[in-house]
């Protein structure tokens, strides 16, 4: 065997099998296509309902898998949201992973975009990565929520750029009354940034490419297992006045990585990502399902 490809297949294995053994999931989107997504794992979201504009819809058309401009040979997963204005003209998106995570490390590559990529500007979009388990009701003690949210345009009556980190204690939907722990970080942050959670310890620490921003806990610690999700959607308080014509708004994703149990610190997440992507790992799920599986329905 020629030496450079069985040194190379070494790494792999080594990789694949150090991931096995710590409980990882990590994924950086080398998918052909959105039906190899689906068999890879992931849910793209079809139902209509909360967040966003009422009776808008959710896909098709709205996940995309790209070639990386600037990195040959590997993929990105590609969001898309569009809207003029009204539900029959709304399309959001929203990506959904099985749910069972728990405590760990949780981290995203993303590239956040402050303009549409057609139309005018303006409208409250929100482009996000988080973590959640289904709201069974109002007021739900179980109910577990992590968030980063990106609002280019502003929005909730502030109209600068900011980015949302969130923990979740409980929600009632209507009439609104939340109840969480937030941090916001003001300023426009276009482009490809890496966020992080580190969950443990009755602790949730929010990362922002290597500097910790905040330090949520107490009755906003997650109580259950959560799905993994990245969606794409407009906020109807804030959709723009007096015109018809289309926005469309884009939020690439070039990996994201969970570890189990174990906290992670930025520069060790840096390196266990590329140290899988120089082997050519592209995916590992060693994260085992909960007993019985818990049911992700890609919605709120």
């Amino acid at each position: 065997m020629n030496y450079f490809f069985h040194g190379l297949l070494l790494s792999v294995l080594a990789a694949a099998n150090a991931g096995a053994a710590a409980g990882i999931f990590f994924d950086d989107f080398h998918y052909a296509d959105t039906a190899a997504l689906i068999n890879g794992g992931w849910k793209i979201r079809d139902q209509q309902g909360h967040p966003g504009i009422e009776h808008g819809q959710w896909g098709p058309g709205t996940i995309s898998l790209v070639d990386d401009p600037n990195l040959n040979g590997q993929r990105l997963l590609r969001l898309e949201a569009r809207t003029d204005g009204k539900p029959e003209g709304t399309f959001q998106a929203q990506l959904c992973h099985q749910r069972k995570y728990f405590e760990g490390t949780y981290a995203a590559r993303i590239r956040f975009t402050d303009a549409p990529i057609r139309g005018p500007g303006g409208d409250l979009v929100v482009e996000t990565f988080y973590t959640a388990s289904p709201l069974k009701h109002d007021f739900d003690p179980q109910y577990s929520e992590l968030d980063w949210e990106y609002l280019p345009n502003g929005g909730w009556g502030n109209p600068h750029s900011r980015l949302y980190s969130v923990s979740w204690q409980t929600v009632q939907m209507e009439p609104w009354q939340a109840f969480n722990q937030v941090h916001e970080e003001p300023r426009a942050l276009g482009g490809w940034h890496t966020v992080m959670m580190q969950v443990a310890a009755g602790k949730i620490r929010y990362f922002l490419d290597g500097v910790q921003l905040d330090e949520h806990g107490g009755r906003n610690y997650p109580a259950q297992p959560m799905a993994i999700n990245f969606n794409l959607w407009f906020s109807p308080s804030g959709v723009l006045p007096d015109t018809k014509a289309e926005r469309r708004y884009q939020q690439d994703l070039a990996w994201v990585i969970h570890v189990k149990d174990q906290l992670l610190s930025p520069t060790q997440v840096d390196a266990t990502v590329n140290s899988y992507r120089r082997a050519g790992v592209h995916q590992i799920d060693s994260v085992a399902a909960m007993t019985p599986p818990l049911p992700s329905n890609c919605d709120f």
